[in-house]
């Protein structure tokens, strides 16, 4: 999928089955150095993405979007690129706290 700005591909090393990433044609860093086109651009992408990985798979019943930007936060790769993963119930034993499961003694409440 893709549009003037953006393209989505599937994550090679996937968390979960469909988990895709959304990236700039042009070359920007990180998720901070898109520009409002590009931001609107991926976000149009990730809802479509969105749909049609539901369409595909009915046993997904949420999402985690997200973007690591810089070195600290974890990115490896730096070209901005925005996850889009697929979450289904019970793909872990509690997803509670969800992203903040980055920094797992943040993850609880």
């Amino acid at each position: 999928m893709r549009n003037e700005l953006t393209f989505a591909v599937r994550d090679t090393t996937p968390v979960t089955f469909l988990h895709t990433l959304v990236l700039p044609y042009r070359h920007a860093a990180t998720y901070f150095d898109l520009t409002d086109p590009e931001l609107a651009a991926a976000n149009e992408l990730l809802r479509h993405l969105r749909s049609e990985i539901m369409e595909t798979d009915p046993l997904v019943k949420g999402f985690n979007v997200g973007a690591n930007a810089g070195l600290v936060s974890g990115q490896t790769i730096f070209h901005c690129h925005v996850h889009l993963i697929p979450r289904r119930d019970g793909d872990v034993p509690d997803p509670l706290g969800g992203v903040r499961a980055v920094i797992p003694d943040k993850m609880r409440y």
